[in-house]
């Protein structure tokens, strides 16, 4: 008998020639092939197919979905004439089982990647990817390679990027927002990334989503913009590993566009360009010119992007309208490139949309007062820029709505995304926008993330500061190591414990407009962490870091 499969048991029923043996053996679908020591009368198997290989090898195989690394049983039965023959080899899907390398490894727990500085008031510089991980990924190592199958029912790679939220879908147009303002906080306020010593991993941040939005421009008039359905992916509560449900993609083309998706992710594009133009030009390079060809399809063939990618509509429909983007990337093409054709596409979106009024947040769907404060940037003799910027700012500090503890409240769902994503543009304005408002700014915004960070009493940055949230609604943290089942009705959705693993760092949706919040995983309106959650206060921290 192999020694070293524990898990096996022989003789569960011995009787007159035959025995029965009942199997456990951690695995992802069952694909196993025993070898007996002498050729067995014959091999029953009930759970699936049995292949006799040769006389003394049988294979046996099933199409059951299987969690991962969670132990699956079986049931066989040997039967034989004089001698018992007994299992000498096992292996399963190529892989020997008997020579003491297969198997599930034991994880140490997981403690926050982040080393404390001492930083005061809140030591700022410490506070889900899909595809084949690398080896540096350091915010969730329970987790492995995932939906490596993405974009097969196309014939494209479309494996790699992120992961929307709590939930697997890859919802293209919120991922290239991500990724812009990632790159704009590491262009902007580099020093405060430097400082923390982040600057490394925030790049390879962003580059995880670019290499993904590469390999999903198809063509010159295509662009894969979501893998995955909304509804049937959120019926699914389990590890992103065991994803067995149909994931299908979904593009733009000349025929069914999408403005606000080709240009968003010409932003992110560009953006990233510039934060990689140094070090590696030539990737810069073939982003700058992806970038160009993705803004030119979404300004000559308009469209919202929602009427071609149709599932998005329930779940990303952007609202705004495309004119914001249209003006966002044409302003990232320009900073990246200093063609002036792009601020002239600039200027006829300001015209044509009226994109100095309205700006009531900055987020995935509304980008105009970010385009504000990069305007101002880029294009200082033009004042609408810098006007616009300042009437947005003493909206946030006059008009907007506030909770009673001093939350900024925009929108109640994701109430501390919307304060960092201002916060982020106040924090920006302070150091390039007007001085003589250069303090209020900074004031203001050091406010807002001291609320999520923890001056109401309690922290709302999973592993991070007093009482942090150890429920979030989050399907990978959620789960327990294997071979605990994930799917079981006591686990994921529902089991009433905290979180099995601290997804460090994670910005949780936040309170409601009287600053009433639960910890509660099944309140995906205030506890869910999504990637464009954490994108703008993530600058924030940096900008602050550079001021302490």
């Amino acid at each position: 008998m192999c020694a070293t499969i524990t898990m096996m048991q022989e003789n569960v029923n011995d009787y007159m020639g035959n025995f029965t043996a009942d199997g456990a053996i951690r695995m992802d679908g069952l694909d196993v092939t025993f070898e007996f020591d002498i050729a067995p009368k014959s091999v029953s198997f009930w759970d699936g197919k049995i292949a006799k290989v040769d006389d003394t090898h049988y294979r046996m195989t099933n199409d059951l979905f299987f969690e991962t690394g969670v132990y699956v049983s079986f049931h066989f039965q040997v039967t034989y004439t004089d001698t018992k023959p007994n299992v000498i080899a096992i292996d399963m899907a190529g892989q020997d089982v008997c020579d003491g390398t297969f198997g599930f490894t034991t994880m140490e727990p997981y403690t926050n990647p982040c080393a404390p500085t001492g930083m005061k008031k809140y030591d700022y510089a410490q506070a889900q990817r899909s595809g084949h991980l690398p080896e540096d990924q350091r915010v969730s190592p329970w987790r492995w390679d995932s939906a490596l199958d993405d974009g097969s029912d196309v014939g494209h790679d479309l494996s790699g990027g992120y992961f929307d939220a709590g939930d697997h879908v890859k919802f293209g147009f919120p991922m290239a927002y991500t990724a812009t303002v990632l790159a704009w906080g590491l262009i902007d306020f580099a020093e405060g990334y430097e400082a923390a010593g982040q600057t490394d991993y925030g790049r390879a941040a962003v580059k995880w989503a670019t290499d993904y939005f590469l390999k999903a421009h198809t063509a010159e008039y295509q662009l894969y913009g979501q893998v995955g359905k909304g509804d049937t992916d959120h019926a699914f509560w389990g590890r992103p590993e065991d994803m067995h449900m149909t994931r299908p993609s979904w593009k733009i083309d000349r025929e069914a566009p999408g403005t606000e998706l080709a240009c968003e992710t010409a932003a992110a594009l560009a953006a990233a360009s510039i934060i990689f133009k140094e070090d590696d030009p030539d990737y810069s390079a073939e982003m700058l010119e992806v970038a160009k060809e993705l803004y030119a399809f979404g300004d000559e063939y308009r469209l919202e992007y929602h009427k071609s990618i149709t599932d998005a509509s329930n779940f990303y429909r952007s609202w705004s309208g495309y004119g914001d983007e249209l003006l966002w990337g044409a302003l990232w093409l320009y900073r990246a490139t200093g063609d002036d054709t792009y601020l002239t596409k600039a200027q006829e979106a300001w015209d044509e949309f009226n994109l100095a009024e309205d700006a009531l947040q900055f987020s995935w769907d509304d980008k105009k007062a970010g385009a504000y404060a990069l305007g101002s940037m880029v294009d200082p003799d033009n004042t609408m820029y810098a006007d616009a910027l300042k009437a947005f700012l003493e909206y946030l500090k006059n008009d907007a709505k506030y909770t009673p503890g001093g939350l900024i409240f925009l929108d109640p769902w994701g109430s501390n995304r919307h304060a960092g994503n201002v916060a982020f543009i106040s924090l920006w304005a302070a150091k390039y926008g007007d001085p003589a408002d250069a303090d209020a700014n900074r004031e203001w915004a050091e406010g807002q993330i001291g609320y999520l960070l923890g001056d109401f009493g309690h922290s709302f940055v999973v592993g991070f500061g007093v009482d942090p949230p150890s429920h979030p609604h989050h399907r990978s943290s959620s789960c327990p190591i294997p071979p605990q089942s994930c799917l079981h009705h006591d686990w994921g959705w529902t089991q009433p414990g905290p979180n099995p693993h601290t997804l460090f760092g994670a910005l949780v949706g936040g309170p409601d407009n009287s600053d009433t919040y639960e910890d509660k995983r099944t309140d995906y309106q205030h506890n869910e962490v999504a990637c464009d959650y954490n994108a703008a206060y993530t600058g924030c921290l940096a900008a602050i870091i550079e001021k302490k």
